[in-house]
């Protein structure tokens, strides 16, 4: 599920799929901004990418200020 594996593909794992986020975030987003822009290009459901932004916040890759997600800066 986190990771990629026989019946998993690589683009579909929350991983995956959180690495494709972080490309997106070059810039500010809502996560309805997010999702819009993401649904364009993958092809998981609402719940796999909300899954995965939990992931990447749990991560502490990404925070959200006033309802805005950024990248978190080292």
């Amino acid at each position: 599920m986190i990771l990629p594996g026989k019946h998993l593909k690589p683009d579909r794992c929350l991983l995956g799929v959180g690495a494709a986020l972080l490309e997106l975030l070059h810039e500010e987003r809502t996560v309805s901004g997010l999702w819009d822009a993401y649904r364009k290009r993958g092809a998981v459901t609402f719940d796999w990418f909300i899954l995965a932004l939990d992931l990447l916040f749990a991560l502490g890759a990404v925070e959200m200020k006033k309802g805005i997600l950024s990248r978190r800066t080292p």
